[in-house]
């Protein structure tokens, strides 16, 4: 490198275009990483995150990807590692937009497909990049939910899954420590954007149970997609070298 640049790393994002993953993937960008993303189907918001990621400095590539399919996803990590000649990074922040619900109401269906595109989702994943991420001793962040510590009714669709992805997270972490791996969660507690915004704007969350979620964080506000990518930022970073296996909840006390 000329002038004693570093080289790059490379980061590879999984749920780019949600309104967390898109932060994450700008946060990355503009920390010096070049970027590999998935979305499901807004090819058009991908494109626009791409080119926010290109002004920022880094090399972007991008893919449609079904994460419950096991071989696209092997094959999508693959190209990753081609193109990139590696990376040493996973950040899996994607996820489907869960409705508040009762658990009395879900079907074991409706609860089997939920399973599958988190907790499957995230094994196919991780599956598919440990050899690279041995090779790299690299490091993985999951984007789970502050639910899974303080629980709030109606949340069980998505908080059963996701504690899924984090006792996973606790798994990897063990097992694959010996190779220089690291595996942390970051648990998102109330956003302005991101799936708390859909869940507002679809009216599922009301004034009333707005205004008792607030009474709920001590610091009386919700959070933001940015305060979730700089943990993700953090927990990957050699600043949590000594870091494995934990979760951190950004969700302005409502944990306490």
């Amino acid at each position: 490198m000329e002038n004693g640049e570093s080289p790059r790393r490379t980061v590879l994002v999984t749920g780019g275009t949600g309104g967390i993953g898109a932060e994450i993937c700008r946060s990355f960008a503009a920390d010096g990483y070049d970027v590999a993303f998935t979305f499901r189907s807004r090819a058009q918001i991908a494109e626009r995150l791409a080119g926010d990621l290109t002004d920022l400095g880094a090399t972007v590539a991008y893919d449609s990807l079904d994460l419950t399919d096991p071989d696209a996803t092997a094959r999508w990590v693959g190209s990753a590692t081609e193109s990139f000649g590696g990376f040493d990074t996973i950040v899996h922040s994607a996820g489907p937009h869960i409705p508040m619900v009762h658990l009395s109401v879900v079907s074991p269906a409706r609860f089997g497909a939920a399973v599958d595109a988190e907790a499957k989702a995230f094994f196919n994943l991780i599956f598919a990049a440990l050899p690279e991420l041995r090779r790299s001793s690299g490091s993985v962040v999951a984007v789970t939910t502050a639910a899974t510590t303080r629980y709030p009714v109606r949340d069980g669709l998505s908080a059963g899954p996701k504690a899924a992805v984090e006792s996973l997270i606790r798994g990897f972490a063990a097992e694959e420590g010996r190779f220089g791996v690291r595996f942390n969660c970051v648990g998102p507690g109330m956003l302005v954007d991101g799936m708390a915004d859909r869940l507002i704007s679809s009216g599922e969350l009301d004034d009333h149970a707005l205004d008792v979620a607030k009474a709920d964080i001590p610091l009386r506000r919700f959070g933001t997609a940015i305060d979730i990518a700089e943990a993700v930022l953090f927990l990957a970073s050699e600043k949590a070298g000594f870091i494995t296996g934990q979760k951190l909840d950004v969700d302005g006390g409502y944990g306490v």
